[in-house]
């Protein structure tokens, strides 16, 4: 059946590992951590690859490289492999392993690292990872199985991924008193596009709303938190999750529904890509335990 597979020299874990490392890091540099010895090996495997399968694998951009469409394949391809050989030499046994969750840089500090701080599992050797990824970006990550679970806004993702609900909080703008004499101006000057805001580009897109196309914020910043930040300064409004309500709000600011445009709520799930529940199936039991500490982060009881 593989007798053409195996029928030349130049395959081997030990290149698919490299592949997969430069795709992960995006440049051999990287995956090399700048070791110029191992530079050197893993340009050297991936050029016995490209040999090997008759195709190109890597492209210059810039600087730098990045993989083609059909290096992107192989290395999806490699890494679910990779992932079933690591599973099968742990025994199939739950220890061991680190769950990467991918999530806005808000959610992860807000609700993703104090839900996970506080969780009790008795399971000896799991650990989890976390890092701030765009939304686009876990999409990708997912499909490349580079996170394991991440937690999206949106309310769908390209297939084969997978969504459960977590929960959402309501979205308000938050106006400081010295930029408005009463609610209604503070109403009034935004629709009228008189009041300086600030905009978490990152994790409201401004593509994705009309109102934005109108006026154009004060200041675009990356997330809720950095909108936060400039509203305790005083001089900009802000739209934030309920969560990151500011303090002692109705002595500094005014607490208005989002404007015409901006949903109400902002509702957050969890996303997995099926194909690591047939690699791990102790991670069907993880992802169960994500759903559940996840929303009750989210919850206003266990927020207060």
């Amino acid at each position: 059946m593989f007798s053409r597979l195996f029928s030349q020299s130049g395959l081997s874990l030990e290149r698919l590992r490299a592949l997969v490392e430069v795709g992960a890091r995006g440049s051999i540099a990287r995956a090399a951590e700048n070791d110029p010895a191992r530079q050197s090996l893993y340009s050297r495997q991936i050029k016995e690859l490209e040999d090997f399968f008759q195709t190109g694998l890597v492209e210059r951009q810039g600087r730098g490289i990045r993989l083609t469409a059909a290096g992107r394949e192989l290395a999806r391809i490699s890494r679910f492999f990779l992932l079933g050989l690591s599973n099968f030499q742990r025994g199939r046994l739950a220890g061991g392993q680190t769950y990467r969750i991918g999530a806005s840089a808000t959610f992860l500090t807000a609700i993703l690292v104090p839900a996970l701080a506080h969780t009790r599992r008795a399971q000896a050797g799991i650990h989890f990872a976390v890092e701030p990824v765009a939304e686009e970006d876990i999409e990708r990550r997912l499909h490349d199985l580079t996170l394991d679970f991440g937690v999206v806004s949106r309310s769908e993702l390209s297939r084969p991924l997978q969504l459960s609900p977590l929960g959402s909080v309501p979205l308000n703008l938050w106006v400081p008193r010295g930029l408005a004499k009463s609610a209604g101006a503070a109403a009034a000057a935004f629709t009228s596009g008189r009041l300086p805001f600030a905009w978490p580009a990152a994790e409201l897109p401004p593509a994705r709303f009309e109102l934005l196309q109108r006026q154009e914020p004060l200041l675009e910043c990356a997330t809720f938190l950095n909108a936060r930040q400039a509203l305790a300064r005083g001089g900009l409004a802000a739209v934030l999750p309920d969560f990151l309500a500011p303090p002692e709000e109705a002595k500094h600011y005014f607490r208005l529904p989002p404007p015409a445009g901006i949903p109400d709520r902002l509702t957050f799930r969890l996303a997995w890509n099926p194909r690591l529940l047939r690699l791990n199936p102790h991670s069907v039991r993880q992802r169960d335990h994500f759903i559940q500490v996840l929303s009750r982060g989210l919850s206003p009881e266990e927020r207060s």
